[in-house]
């Protein structure tokens, strides 16, 4: 995928000030990693009368198929035609638009700290795009850059092919835009919303949070656009509820236009006070939340945080007197300082601090302190051992520990393709050794269950995506046979 933004100037206002508005040297080609590629800058040419600069998106089509399935999350449709062979890596898409947004953040911010009034000015402007694909063909084009102070919207359709001329016009074209009206950031937002707008498709899942990246991107232009609705929705991926509520915050924008306001002040029949909105939920909590519930459904009362970290599960643990006991393991000494330091194990009252403890051990050798308790927890621990370690934790824990209940979490890979932000083939995180597919944290679950005598059940964490599961993954062990029996008489006899 290729874009050029050219720019004429004078000995006054020389042209290479582009370099100073994008934050790209006009000197050096630079590449970026983007979350589906690789996205080079550099100037094709860069005098005092003219500047371009070009943005390259070299687009893993591997990495493309391996993340995404072979398609986006909305029906990205020409992602389906083949699994490596199709228009993607081609065609301006939202692949373009997230890596123009990533490269040129601020750039789309109109800041500037060492060229602040040519930021905020109108500057002549010529932005290429060869291939783009415009579902509603070069007249919707129009429609959609024509309002938007461009003196010049060329879009020309592409032949199927230029052999055969009379297989007629293909879906896709060859934008040129040209005018002198606009500042840069108001053109790099209209490229970002508008560009996967005439593809009608994204490669990556439409949270609730691109309502936001809409507005704040079609700010002073979109509440008044004639194409609004057609805009919202298909930048939404026609999700009803989002292009519904993006319709009304917009509306209320360009009314508070019209009226010179400001929107607080249309939009002032809430008290913020009283607001009762329910915000998103973290991950992390929705992660603590499925563990607890676990731990409640087994009946456990002793219980292992295995890897505690900074203490989030042990804080949370400790608000339920049903757990009389927890013990929070981990190797960093430095985490458990941090974790006493939450838990405020200094000033804790004396009931409190019996029914917690924090020790430093490594969960890849067996220790005698971590036997006969009812339930341990790896919380999003087992990534962050090398492959061929992972075989001495699983013994540590379910051949010498042996609780009656052990709760696992670990990451979904499947799902790393909702998050736009991702860099192809990275993992959520530095020190991941590995993140796991669904089928492949099933079968590690199945070996290690039949291996130390416990049976398995599997859940999801955070939002089920249909196509990609959950962020998070959850197996709960259960030890099975005449052993955990014995458990369960010695409970009885204690309570």
């Amino acid at each position: 995928m290729f874009l050029t933004i050219s720019t004429t100037g004078s000995p006054e206002r020389p042209a290479t000030d582009l370099g100073f508005l994008l934050h790209k040297h006009p000197g050096r080609a630079q590449a970026f990693s983007t979350s589906q590629g690789v996205a080079h800058v550099f100037y094709p040419e860069a005098g005092v009368e003219r500047c371009t600069a070009a943005l390259l998106l070299e687009v893993d089509a591997v990495a493309l198929v391996r993340r995404g399935k072979g398609k986006g999350r909305g029906g990205a449709p020409d992602a389906a035609l083949a699994q490596y062979v199709n228009d993607r890596p081609y065609a301006a898409s939202s692949l373009l638009a997230v890596a123009l947004a990533q490269v040129f953040k601020t750039a789309l911010h109109g800041v500037c700290r060492a060229l602040p009034e040519r930021a905020a000015a109108p500057m002549p402007l010529r932005i290429e795009v060869p291939v783009l694909p415009a579902r509603g063909g070069a007249a919707l084009v129009r429609e959609l850059f024509g309002p938007l102070g461009w003196t010049t919207v060329d879009a020309e359709p592409l032949p199927l092919d230029a052999e055969f001329p009379e297989w007629g016009d293909s879906r896709y074209v060859r934008l040129v835009l040209e005018g002198d009206g606009l500042r840069l950031a108001d053109a790099l937002n209209q490229l970002y919303v508008l560009l996967p707008v005439l593809d009608d498709a994204k490669h990556y899942w439409v949270a609730p949070d691109e309502v936001d990246k809409l507005l704040r991107a079609g700010e002073g232009w979109l509440a008044a656009h004639p194409r609004r609705e057609l805009i919202t929705t298909r930048y939404l991926s026609r999700r009803r509820s989002l292009a519904r509520e993006a319709s009304e915050r917009l509306e209320l924008v360009r009314l508070a236009e019209a009226d010179g306001l400001d929107v607080e002040d249309v939009d002032n029949a809430v008290d913020e006070a009283s607001d009762t909105e329910e915000r998103p939920v973290p991950l992390a909590e929705h992660r603590r939340a499925a563990i607890l519930a676990a731990l409640r459904a087994a009946g456990a009362a002793r219980v292992l945080d295995l890897g505690c970290g900074q203490g989030q599960l042990v804080q949370e643990l400790l608000k339920d007197v049903r757990f009389t006991e927890i013990v929070g393991v981990d190797v960093s000494v430095r985490a458990l300082t941090v974790a006493a330091r939450r838990l405020r194990l200094d000033r804790m009252g004396e009931r409190q601090a019996a029914r917690v403890k924090l020790v430093q051990g490594s969960l890849a050798y067996t220790d005698k302190r971590l036997g006969g308790y009812d339930a341990a927890v790896l919380s999003e621990v087992i990534e962050h051992l090398d492959l061929p370690r992972l075989p001495a934790l699983e013994y540590a824990v379910f051949g010498a520990a042996r609780p009656r209940t052990v709760v696992v979490t670990t990451p979904n890979v499947e799902y790393n393709v909702r998050w736009e932000s991702l860099p192809a083939g990275h993992v959520r995180h530095g020190d991941h050794r590995f993140e796991w597919t669904r089928a492949e944290f099933r079968a590690w679950a199945a070996g290690v269950a039949e291996r130390y005598g416990y049976g398995v059940e599997f859940a999801p964490v955070g939002a089920d995506d249909p196509e990609v599961g959950a962020p998070t993954q959850m197996g709960v062990f259960t030890r099975t046979g005449a052993e955990a029996g014995n458990d369960e008489k010695e409970k009885e006899g204690r309570a």
